[in-house]
């Protein structure tokens, strides 16, 4: 199911994680040359895919909202 970016946060590894409209969280790296999401690098980057669609795999399996992360 596709669902917006409302915003984000870094886990505990530092790694990015969107947090989607529906209440789940995904990943979003940039590890070329696999993942070639340069915009997660930088904090004008992540404000410009505000709004964006992630197709939300948690979603389409019926799986309860995630927990909100710790205040960075």
């Amino acid at each position: 199911m596709q669902q917006k970016i409302t915003g984000f946060h870094q886990d505990d590894e530092q790694h990015w994680v969107a947090e989607l409209a529906c209440g789940h969280f995904q990943h979003v790296r940039h590890q070329p040359p696999w993942i070639n999401r340069p915009w997660v690098i930088s904090g004008e980057g992540r404000r410009s895919m505000l709004g964006h669609i992630l197709e939300c795999r948690k979603c389409d399996t019926g799986a309860p909202a995630d927990n909100k992360p710790n205040a960075l």
